[in-house]
């Protein structure tokens, strides 16, 4: 049998995964021992991996995740008001399949970045496809869309996003467009697509940072009533080690 052409085929035909395990096996002299169905089951899976491998790559990459995270390496230790037992829960998923809201908010330097980039590398390992965006980035993109004239097309993409990550949201009051734009995302993804939002604000606090009552409640409505709320407390923890690497500079002087 010529091997040479049956790799340039899989190669045709897209089957890189085939292709590499093909030529693994090839130089795999003990392979012949297998049935030609254990083979074959062994190229399937292979061709599998390669493509799950493939979509994860692309699915991280348009996310945008501003942090390296995953839910794995989350610091429990930390007196900081995690709650284990919620955030395994959150890791399956599941409020993203419900089309369920989480609201992280807590002081600056706690983690909630890392904890939102956590849950969203996860989603993108379940086959969701994610968007993050720090909230006053995401207000200039739509800006930026609306004066090229695509604020339809970018609105629409950022509805399609299983899981919307809006970080620091909250630095400043809404002016009155930008009300108005939060409102046409909220009213999007409501029903229909997950929200995570992480802000040093209380949530009680929103009303007030949104500014225009009317306008208040109908974001607030559509975000509020179905989110898992986590309250983070403690001292930031780039502070505290900023000072455990100031203490062990010190000691090796």
């Amino acid at each position: 049998m010529l091997n040479h052409p049956t790799l340039e085929k899989l190669h045709q035909l897209r089957l890189r995964g085939m292709a590499k395990a093909f030529k693994e096996q090839l130089e795999q002299p003990e392979i012949e021992g297998l049935s030609f169905e254990d083979r074959l089951g062994l190229l399937i899976d292979r061709e599998v991996t390669e493509r799950e491998n493939w979509h994860l790559k692309i699915r991280l990459r348009n996310a945008r995740l501003q942090q390296n995270a995953c839910v794995e390496d989350i610091d429990y230790r930390s007196p900081r008001g995690l709650d284990k037992a919620l955030m395994l829960r959150l890791a399956g998923c599941d409020w993203i399949r419900h089309k369920d809201n989480v609201l992280l908010v807590g002081p600056t330097g706690t983690g909630k970045t890392y904890i939102a980039c956590a849950l969203g590398q996860k989603a993108c390992r379940e086959g969701f496809n994610v968007v993050y965006r720090r909230t006053p980035r995401l207000f200039a993109e739509i800006l930026q869309a609306k004066g090229e004239g695509r604020q339809l097309k970018f609105l629409a993409a950022l509805a399609k996003a299983d899981l919307l990550i809006l970080d620091d949201w909250g630095l400043a009051p809404l002016d009155d467009e930008q009300r108005r734009d939060l409102l046409e995302i909220m009213d999007d993804r409501h029903i229909n697509r997950s929200t995570l939002i992480t802000s040093q604000l209380p949530v009680d606090k929103w009303h007030e940072m949104i500014g225009d009552g009317t306008l208040a409640d109908a974001i607030l409505d559509r975000l509020v009533h179905n989110a898992h709320k986590i309250k983070m407390k403690g001292e930031s923890m780039r502070k505290r080690k900023a000072g455990t690497k100031e203490s062990l500079t010190k000691g090796t002087t």
